[in-house]
């Protein structure tokens, strides 16, 4: 099993490149998410936590609103930001809500 490491300002900026609309300020990538109203935000929830699960990466934080949901993930063990964060970020891109 590799290791996790931290990333680089410059590996972060050429993995954000590959992923539309997600930001970062260094220490989390997230990005905000709209929907067509409170089920398809219920349902989009639902579908990150069961991502989560499958990864065994769980999220900073999601905040959730009528029609929107944040999500933002790093990873506390290299205290930053690591590829962990950026493969469930591509798998959370695939869902379709």
């Amino acid at each position: 099993m590799t290791k996790l490491t931290k990333l680089t300002k410059d590996q972060i900026d050429k993995d954000l490149k590959k992923l539309k609309g997600w930001k970062t300020d260094y220490s989390s990538i997230k990005k905000t998410y709209k929907t067509k109203g409170f089920p398809q935000t219920m349902g989009l929830v639902t579908a990150i936590g069961a991502l989560c699960q499958q990864h065994d990466h769980h999220p900073d934080y999601m905040t959730l609103k009528y029609a929107e949901v944040e999500v933002s993930f790093s990873t506390h063990s290299v205290k930053g930001i690591s590829h962990k964060d950026f493969d469930i970020a591509k798998d959370i891109e695939t869902l379709k809500f």
